[in-house]
């Protein structure tokens, strides 16, 4: 049996649809270029700061991230244009634990302020050490603003962090920690990097595939190694600890987990693309399951 949907996006069985739609929409909007995965992770000392001011520091988590891969891309030495970004927020690792990073897919193309196309041929157009450097100072210097000027929330948790001594003493080892942003993928075309991202659009806290057992005390699932090649291993929690870490990560309320940036903003996107497609000559991919009803969407996609 298949309930109908309840159409939360923090139910693991109503987002495969979206998905595929979503999937779709983005094909089409596709330039002739190299992709690239780049994944930017914040340090677990901040995690009871973020978890206790999620819409502030997520959406300065997005806005930091767009911004370093925007103003190095605008270097002339580096790509001298604006590419297209698309960021999608996750907040968890494979125990269902806090961790926060930032999936985005940036193309290797892009428009130039003269409304010319600039691409690289192959290899990422930015060093990992200068976005990590970038992107540390941007995020902490806005961490110590919100400081200032008492926007963050300190509950229990963390409440130590209200004295300045104090918050200044959690502050300064971040500095010296190695942020670690790293290039996951690259793409040889669009269609591609679009569905790897597609991957880790609509997912959940955890889906139902990876609950192995369940009973009155505890529930029982599988997890990805911590480390390349290491095998799955079985994680059980009791119940209550299980419903807590799943409930960390619904996001508040209205809270957009998926942004666009570049030439991919949602004001100018339609401009854009167009003048892309001009420059081109070709749009390279279509829109498949626009005005198609629920079945005959099913039928496309899973052949039911």
């Amino acid at each position: 049996f298949h309930n109908n949907s309840c159409r939360n996006r923090n139910c693991p069985n109503c987002q495969a649809v979206k998905k595929e739609i979503w999937v779709d929409k983005r094909r089409a909007e596709v330039m002739d270029s190299p992709y690239f995965h780049v994944v930017f992770t914040l340090p677990h000392e901040l995690n009871p700061l973020i978890y206790c001011n999620q819409k502030l520091l997520y959406g300065f988590f997005h806005r930091c991230c767009a911004e370093t891969l925007l103003e190095l891309s605008a270097d002339k030495k580096h790509l001298g244009a604006t590419p297209g970004i698309i960021q999608v927020l996750h907040t968890r690792n494979q125990e269902i634990n806090c961790h926060a990073h930032m999936h985005c897919i940036v193309s290797g193309g892009g428009l130039t302020p003269d409304h010319k196309i600039r691409k690289v041929k192959k290899n990422f157009f930015l060093r990992v050490e200068v976005l990590r450097d970038k992107f540390k100072g941007k995020f902490l210097a806005g961490l110590q603003s919100f400081f200032q000027n008492s926007l963050l929330v300190f509950p229990a948790s963390c409440k130590g962090l209200r004295n300045s001594y104090e918050w200044s003493e959690f502050r300064d080892p971040l500095y010296r920690k190695n942020w670690c942003p790293y290039i996951k993928e690259t793409f040889n075309g669009f269609g591609n990097a679009v569905e790897y991202l597609g991957r880790y659009t609509h997912k959940v806290a955890i889906s139902n595939s990876r609950i192995l057992s369940m009973d009155g005390q505890r529930v029982s699932f599988s997890a990805r190694g911590r480390k390349p090649n290491e095998p799955r291993w079985t994680v059980t929690l009791n119940n209550v600890e299980f419903i807590r870490r799943y409930l960390m990560h619904v996001l508040p309320f209205g809270f957009q987990k998926i942004r666009y940036y570049g030439f991919l903003n949602n004001r100018y996107k339609t401009r854009n693309l167009k003048l892309i497609f001009t420059i081109q000559g070709h749009q390279r991919f279509k829109e498949k399951y626009t005005n198609l009803s629920m079945a005959e969407l099913l039928k496309a996609v899973w052949n039911i």
